[in-house]
Order: C-alpha cells, then structure tokens, then sequence
C-alpha cells in the first residue's frame, strides 16, 4: 500500500517539503509505467522507507551473487542485510545518490552487518566513504556494471548509476516521477539541476527505465520517454523551470539538521541502530 493511501496528510507533507511535484490529476492511468526491470541473470529489488518515503534498490548478479544497494536508510538497514543473506549475496557496495537531507544512510551500519561491503559516493559531496567516485566511474558486480553520471543541481555530489545496458537509471532526486528535487539547500541550483537532467538524463534511451530515490504518490517506475513527455517541471523552457523552482517557498526538512551531518561521515563510521 502506498505513502497516500497510508496516510494522506503525511504523503502530502512530504510533497511539500522535498517540492516533488504531484502528478497532474487529468493524466490517464494508462500514461503511468508499470514495467518493472527484467535482465537475465539480474536480481532486482525495490524497497521501500515509509518515514522518509525512500526507495533503497538491490542489484545482483544472480550467477556470481556479488550486489549492490542504492540509497539504504538507517531504519531498515537490518532488513536490508537480513534479505541480502536470505538470498545469498555478497553486498560489495552500498551506494549513495547524494548526501541526503531527509533521513540518515544506512551505509555506516551496513558495513558493519555485512564485513566487506563498501561504501560509495560522489567525490564532490563533501562526505566520506571507502570510495569516492565521478563521473563515469563504473561500479561493477558480476557481469554487470552502473555507470555513474553527475548530474547535480539538487545537490553539487548528485550521482545518476546507470545500468550497463542502459535500461535502468537511478536518478536519486535529480529527476522525480513527475517532479524532481528541490533546489534552495545544499548547494542546491535549478539552472544546473536542469542542465544535468536535459544532458545526463533524457538522453538515455527512451524504454530505459527511472527509478528515483523518493515518491509520495504511489508511483514506482517510469521512463526516460515519459519524463521527456509528461514531467510538468522539466518540460518547461529552461528559464520558466528556474522561476519555478526559485519561488517554491518551501518549509525546511525536518531532519536536515542531524542527517547531514551524519551523512557527512556515515560512509565511513559505524552509526547504532
């Protein structure tokens, strides 16, 4: 069951908060995706956070068993590490798309859970971990590899890990479905925020599927090509999307205060459950 369905006030809050914006109410359903990634021999999961509506993803390589997961949270790094021994794996990374504002990273603790596995995150974040990447670094696991692609704006350490066949992309707050991440903290910028979706982003192939750090609407998947289409901020000209995201008036996030922080150092210390 979805954040909205949950519980509607808190799903619109954090709308509110992270400035997502909400689908449009007149799109048909049959414009939303509902293709969930299929590449042989990959292992792939979504999770979900429900406090700080925070996708994590597992990518394996079911031959080789050797994993990776993208933006762990603290609260459920112990699901996270329990699922990864059910099936098997080996995590050798636990991957950040950027510092995040919203809730604290569950790389520190993993690393703990899970000897072994280290922690990755853009060079230009400002935070510490066992590997400090840009662009076109590539993280491999089996036969499999993401490719990381700057794309800041949101923040100056925003990373986009791209799939090697390109029909997956994670797009972390850089591009929302429907929406994308705000712009007023964190070195945050709409000019470069759009610059880094236009260039890094919808350039991809228009099957390759998105798959976002956050969503507070039910959705799960979309694609490059529907983004293109239908996201009602980053189809704006260049300059109406600026003056939008400049006068989003947004409140605070609550957590910003000790997340960052701790995000700062999570890569590379041990945080308590």
């Amino acid at each position: 069951m979805s954040l909205s369905r949950r519980c509607p006030a808190a799903a619109a809050a954090a709308l509110r908060v992270l400035g997502a914006a909400p689908a449009r109410a007149s799109l048909p359903r049959r414009c939303y995706c509902v293709r969930t990634a299929q590449r042989q021999g990959l292992l792939f999961r979504q999770l979900f956070e429900s406090e700080s509506s925070t996708y994590t993803y597992l990518l394996a390589d079911w031959k080789t068993k050797e994993a990776v997961l993208i933006d762990p949270v603290l609260e459920t790094a112990k699901r996270d590490s329990t699922l990864v021994k059910q099936l098997g794996l080996n995590l050798v990374y636990a991957v950040n798309t950027h510092c995040h504002a919203d809730h604290i990273t569950g790389t520190g603790l993993l690393k703990k859970l899970l000897p072994g596995c280290r922690s990755v995150i853009s060079k230009h974040s400002g935070a510490s971990a066992d590997l400090l990447i840009q662009e076109g670094h590539t993280l491999k696991f089996g036969d499999f590899a993401l490719e990381a692609r700057s794309t800041p704006g949101h923040t100056d350490g925003c990373l986009t890990y791209v799939l090697n066949d390109k029909g997956m992309a994670f797009t972390g707050d850089a591009l929302l479905i429907r929406g994308c991440g705000r712009t007023d903290f964190q070195q945050g910028n709409p000019e470069t925020l759009y610059q880094s979706v236009h260039e890094k982003i919808f350039t991809l192939p228009g099957h390759c599927l998105i798959y976002p750090a956050h969503d507070y609407t039910g959705q799960t998947v979309s694609t490059v090509e529907e983004e293109k289409t239908l996201n009602p901020r980053l189809t704006l000209p260049r300059e109406a999307f600026v003056e939008l995201m400049n006068n989003l008036n947004l409140p605070k996030p609550k957590q910003i205060d000790f997340a960052v922080p701790a995000n700062l150092k999570c890569g590379v210390q041990d945080v308590a459950a």
